[in-house]
């Protein structure tokens, strides 16, 4: 409470550091100049580059309205109000596209309408009990109402569901032109084909085809497009919210990474649950690409920048294809240079500092994407067939995230040991993985990935992984409980997920979810480090 009121009074010119007060929100991202190497594309490539770019601006627009429908109409306030600080609000409404910070729990900063747990996507002031009512009452509108690709709205005293490719028919009619262009541009047939897949698909609301058409992309560009992610419906988790990731792929780097995917099936046996709960089926192509951004569009963009993805989200097409792995480079080496190495100083004992390494910080969000796809996904549950996201309802993003992170430190240690690592490697390993635990926590609890790193802190703890040194306030870590606290917490969560348990789930993020004292002290003594990035791309 204390943090939304002073932050509306500072916003609304009632203290005299207001300006001051909204510049050091603003800082708390260092614009960073992203350098990107195009010299190596063919000019029909530039163009394709160029055509796609144009694909951003448009899906910018449908998730500034995905975010809430007041969205547009605040901006266009804000522009035309004579506020002194004007500029600064402008700034930080398209950072966290619209009049909330998403880094102090959606404070308002301009206006007074607390943000829509149901973003955009569903009537304001509708609440889940109604929702879920009405689906009760409506079995035959289930299927619609819970598809990744609808709007909810109030026909007077109903709701109904109306297809994206209806309610923002206009916009995407635009999209898919452009996506249709570059198709038509491209000399890579594999590019050619998901392009003009993907651009049907904007008109349709059906993905599948065009997802697995993605699969097979080999291209050096590297464009992922659409609707995908569900973290900004906090109501349920359950709308997909449109997005562009447009980047260029480094082949050599691509290529040394290749020796990872045979290892899927073995971590997947490895996993320390019984094997009923493994998920064998899943297909293992698995491709991975590291690839520079050159920009990107709609959910991607606001507040925390996307450092890594792993798409698709489709549990059909994993179970068919696997799912792509891309590692966004330049994102990771300047959010290493800028945030996670000059925290290493503020958390660890001066001798494990310099243990905190990009090959390592890289290795873990590769593994952590890697973990995406291990674990259950499609489940049985009383006889039916379903997935765990759709059990565990808003609930899955804060688990799966956290559950991403840990795993992928359970599965490089199991390689470090198979491989008979140094000791030391382990130790680095571990190191960078504690440090990188802060960085995500600066994020807030109310975010899918700061949340899922709390609770691996608060976990870990409590199993004596690490102790806090009461005179120099660092940490020291106890690796050997780590590891075994590591495995504990890796089986505990795959077990929430493969009994599909909601109420298990809740349970375990009300207990270990939340911001530790340790870590909100030794945040405040971060002020002089971004929290994250405002990346500044090249033009096209």
């Amino acid at each position: 409470m204390v943090i939304f009121l002073s932050l509306w009074t500072v916003i609304m010119g009632a203290n005299e550091h207001a300006s001051s007060d909204l510049r050091a929100e603003l800082d708390k991202f260092a614009e960073v100049e992203m350098s990107v190497d195009l010299t190596h594309l063919k000019p029909w490539e530039r163009q394709v580059l160029k055509k796609l770019s144009e694909v951003a601006v448009v899906l910018d627009r449908i998730y500034l309205s995905q975010v809430a429908e007041s969205n547009p109409k605040t901006r266009e306030q804000i522009a035309a109000s004579e506020n002194k600080q004007r500029e600064q609000l402008l700034l930080m409404f398209d950072l966290h596209y619209g009049p909330w910070d998403s880094l102090n729990g959606d404070a308002i900063f301009y206006g007074d309408q607390p943000k829509p747990l149901g973003a955009g996507v569903y009537p304001v002031d509708m609440t889940k009990l109604e929702f879920e009512t009405w689906i009760n009452a409506h079995p035959e509108d289930k299927a619609s109402f819970e598809s990744l690709y609808t709007v909810i709205r109030r026909d007077q005293d109903k709701l109904v569901a109306i297809p994206y490719n209806v309610y923002y028919r206009g916009d995407l009619e635009k999209a898919a032109g452009l996506l249709a262009e570059a198709s038509h541009l491209s000399q890579n047939a594999s590019l050619k084909k998901f392009l003009a897949l993907r651009a049907k698909a904007f008109l349709s609301d059906d993905y599948q085809e065009s997802e697995m058409a993605w699969m097979d992309l080999d291209s050096s560009i590297e464009v992922a497009v659409g609707p995908y992610e569900t973290y900004t419906d906090q109501l349920f988790g359950q709308k997909a919210f449109f997005e562009i990731f447009l980047t260029v792929r480094h082949p050599e780097e691509s290529a040394k990474l290749d020796k990872y995917k045979k290892f899927l099936p073995e971590f997947e046996k490895n996993l320390p649950i019984a094997d009923e709960h493994k998920n064998f089926k899943r297909g293992s192509e698995s491709p991975l690409a590291v690839v520079d951004q050159v920009c990107g569009g709609g959910d991607n963009r606001p507040g925390v920048q996307t450092i890594a993805f792993n798409l698709p989200n489709d549990e059909v097409v994993r179970e068919k294809k696997g799912s792509k792995k891309v590692m966004l480079r330049n994102v990771m080496r300047a959010k290493f240079d800028k945030i996670l190495q000059p925290m290493a100083e503020l958390i660890l004992p001066e001798d494990r500092r310099s243990m905190v390494n990009f090959r390592d910080f890289f290795d873990e969000v590769l593994f952590h994407e890697l973990a995406h796809g291990l674990g259950p996904g499609s489940i049985r549950i009383d006889g039916r067939e379903t997935t765990v996201a759709a059990e565990l309802k808003e609930t899955y993003s804060k688990l799966e995230e956290g559950k991403a992170d840990v795993m992928g430190v359970y599965n490089l240690l199991f390689l470090m040991n198979r491989e008979k690592a140094a000791p030391e490697q382990k130790s680095e390993l571990l190191a960078t993985y504690f440090v990188g635990l802060f960085r995500s926590m600066r994020f807030g609890v109310h975010e899918a990935h700061g949340a899922g790193a709390a609770f691996q802190f608060n976990y870990l703890q409590e199993r004596g992984g690490f102790t806090r040194d009461g005179q120099s306030g660092l940490f020291i870590l106890n690796e050997a409980a780590l590891v075994k606290a590591i495995d504990e917490l890796v089986h505990e969560v795959c077990m929430i997920q493969a009994e599909g348990d909601y109420q298990a789930a809740v349970q375990f993020l009300n207990k270990y979810a939340s911001m530790p004292k340790d870590v909100a002290e030794i945040t405040k003594r971060m002020t002089s480090i971004p929290v994250d990035i405002r990346p500044q791309y090249p033009q096209l």
